[in-house]
């Protein structure tokens, strides 16, 4: 499996062209592509009250290759890795942090914002071990 994942302020026109040139270009039946709507409750919080600081996203945008045969894991990651660059442009960065995969700690830290350095402070404190350290890790400050 292969996921991607990114926070959408808008869903314009020229986007919506996008993910419909994508999903006719799904390399599998099990692959998708989400846009999952952020409303209500989110937007009446501050950007720093809690971890999440996107609180001007409106969407979050998932697109997930899927299938059960491992031979087919090099077709799936070229086919999400390119349809996220082609609608990257249209996202406000950052991506709801269970939609990763193994991108990197400088993703981490930019779906977190400026919240990141809390985070780390925090678990320096809880975990200064690292012993939750598996998935999208926050990184102890020390």
């Amino acid at each position: 499996m292969v996921l991607e994942g990114r926070f959408f302020t808008e869903i314009s026109d020229a986007s919506i062209v996008k993910h419909a040139k994508w999903a006719k270009e799904l390399p599998t039946t099990q692959s998708t592509a989400h846009l999952y709507p952020i409303d209500g409750a989110p937007h009446r919080v501050g950007p720093e009250d809690t971890a999440w600081s996107y609180r001007e996203a409106n969407w979050a945008g998932v697109i997930v290759g899927v299938d059960p045969d491992p031979a087919k894991k090099d077709i799936l990651r070229d086919w999400a890795v390119r349809y996220w660059d082609d609608v990257h442009p249209f996202s406000s960065g950052g991506a709801y942090i269970n939609f990763m995969m193994e991108e990197g700690q400088e993703r981490v830290q930019a779906s977190y914002r400026d919240n990141y350095s809390r985070l780390a402070e925090i678990k320096a404190k809880y975990d200064p071990n690292n012993l939750f350290r598996v998935n999208q890790n926050i990184l102890p400050k020390g």
